[in-house]
């Protein structure tokens, strides 16, 4: 009875800190205010570097003093976050509004499947891990489904009702934050940290010198930045854009975004699917080739097509995300540090995206979005077959035991 009420906690708080209900229009809102495209990217541009800046300090406090403050922490900044928008519509007011969700979601990262999966070990229950994780992202995404679909009329009826709304989100994943029960294992973080808590610099080359002896870890965390980059591109960063180019009304925004997040959350509730056919490995490598060939293929649709691999490159999003934190997790071998290593993962993708955002904005400033898609998918491909090449060098089994 203790493990499912610990699940229904985890699924709660993941249901509502991913609310955001503001995600298909932000881009409009923005317009609307009378932001530019360059100044829209390029606060998305700072917001992944704010991001890579924190990830590595709030993953080493998660590590230090629990799991639980950071998932607490990162849903008190969420609700203040989405305060801005409503109270300082300006470019300074998203810029501030980006920085703080930066620093909520950075306390998240990688506090949230840390604890998850060291519950799920203690509980002698590590095998569920994977399923509990994606049924997590399935029920969050089931969530927008429901919410997304009438956003783009309420924000015809009330500008700022979407943020509205996200505040209300945020706060409720606040009480499902303090709901959530200490672990085993967080007695001796506490006992460590009064006693002795490492140097910010010890922790580094601690860090620094588990990575150097787990290069399959480091290329596995390599091997995600292309499965969320694309993810971030396709149904973040160039969504709205897209619906824009193929001739979209704002009031159909939320109802596609609801349509292939439908589609993310079955491949996030059924990661088992792939598996029949696929090692985790192999099936991450080939859902990032599904992803970013839907991608490329969306520059050449119309509107019915662009539904068709928008929910194709959804599909598959959904299925690898769990295949893939089941992965990463797998293979750390130190859970002291588990945390901080997911953070490390988050870096580089979140700095990945900074250095794209750029490019972004520029192709789209000069009317070049479908050569945007076309060139990200192209080398996506490109990338993942050398990575590939690379890991199939050295046999998974070896790798792990190189590392234990």
């Amino acid at each position: 009875m203790q493990s499912k009420r610990v699940i229904r906690l985890y699924y709660g708080f993941q249901f509502f800190f991913s609310l955001l209900l503001w995600l298909p229009v932000f881009y409009e809102f923005q317009k609307r205010i009378g932001l530019s495209d360059p100044q829209i990217f390029s606060i998305q541009s700072i917001y992944y570097v704010a991001f890579c800046l924190l990830e590595i300090p709030t993953g080493m406090l998660a590590d230090l003093f629990g799991y639980r403050k950071c998932l607490r922490g990162g849903a008190l900044t969420l609700v203040v976050a989405n305060l801005l928008p409503i109270f300082a519509p300006s470019y300074s007011g998203f810029l501030a509004h980006f920085l703080l969700i930066a620093l909520s979601r950075s306390f998240i990262s990688g506090a949230s499947s840390a604890y998850l999966y060291e519950y799920t070990r203690q509980s002698n229950a590590a095998g569920e891990y994977k399923q509990i994780e994606g049924n997590a992202r399935a029920y969050g995404l089931l969530g927008k489904v429901a919410c997304w679909s009438a956003i783009g009329v309420l924000m015809e009826w009330h500008l700022t009702l979407p943020y509205w709304l996200t505040v209300l989100s945020a706060a409720v994943s606040v009480a499902f934050a303090w709901k959530l029960p200490a672990l085993a294992t967080e007695a001796s973080m506490l006992n460590r940290t009064s006693l002795q808590s490492p140097s910010i610099a010890s922790k580094l080359r601690s860090l620094g010198t588990t990575l150097a002896h787990a290069p399959f870890l480091l290329l596995l965390m390599f091997q995600g930045i292309a499965i969320f980059v694309l993810a971030r591109i396709c149904q973040v960063n160039l969504f709205q854009p897209i619906l824009g180019a193929k001739s979209f009304g704002l009031a159909s925004y939320g109802a596609v975004m609801g349509l292939i997040t439908l589609f993310e959350a079955l491949g996030s509730a059924r990661p088992g699917w792939v598996r029949r056919y696929f090692n985790d490995l192999n099936a991450v490598f080939f859902l990032t080739f599904v992803m970013a060939l839907s991608l490329g293929l969306i520059a050449y649709a119309g509107q019915a097509g662009t539904l068709v691999w928008l929910s194709v490159f959804s599909l598959a999003t959904g299925f690898s995300f769990p295949i893939q934190r089941q992965l990463l997790n797998d293979y750390i071998v130190d859970s002291s540090s588990r945390a901080t290593l997911l953070s490390v993962e988050s870096i580089i993708d979140r700095a990945v995206c900074a250095l794209v955002a750029p490019f972004m904005g520029s192709f789209l400033g000069r009317g070049r979005l479908d050569s945007f898609l076309i060139l990200s998918a192209v080398l996506t491909m490109v990338a993942m077959v050398l990575l590939l090449v690379i890991l199939k060098l050295k046999p998974l089994a070896t790798a792990r035991e190189s590392m234990s």
